[in-house]
């Protein structure tokens, strides 16, 4: 049986904390920067927990145990 590949996108934006919760860097914080408040951007700096939803997703791309496609 072939090996399974990890996503290779998904090693890049998500990690593992130590117990075991996926973390994303949050969104809307690239570009466009000057209309959007400073306490905004701090708001938006770091990283934050993605949503159990979508836990089961990255997961799956991640290769972690139980996930679905």
């Amino acid at each position: 049986m072939p090996k399974v590949k990890t996503n290779s996108s998904a090693k890049k934006r998500f990690s593992v904390t130590g117990t075991g919760k996926l973390k994303r860097k949050q969104a809307f914080k690239n570009h466009i920067l000057t209309k959007k408040s400073k306490k905004r951007k701090e708001k938006l700096a770091g990283f934050v927990e993605v949503h159990p939803s979508d836990a089961g997703r990255v997961k799956f791309m991640l290769n972690l145990g139980k996930g679905k496609a």
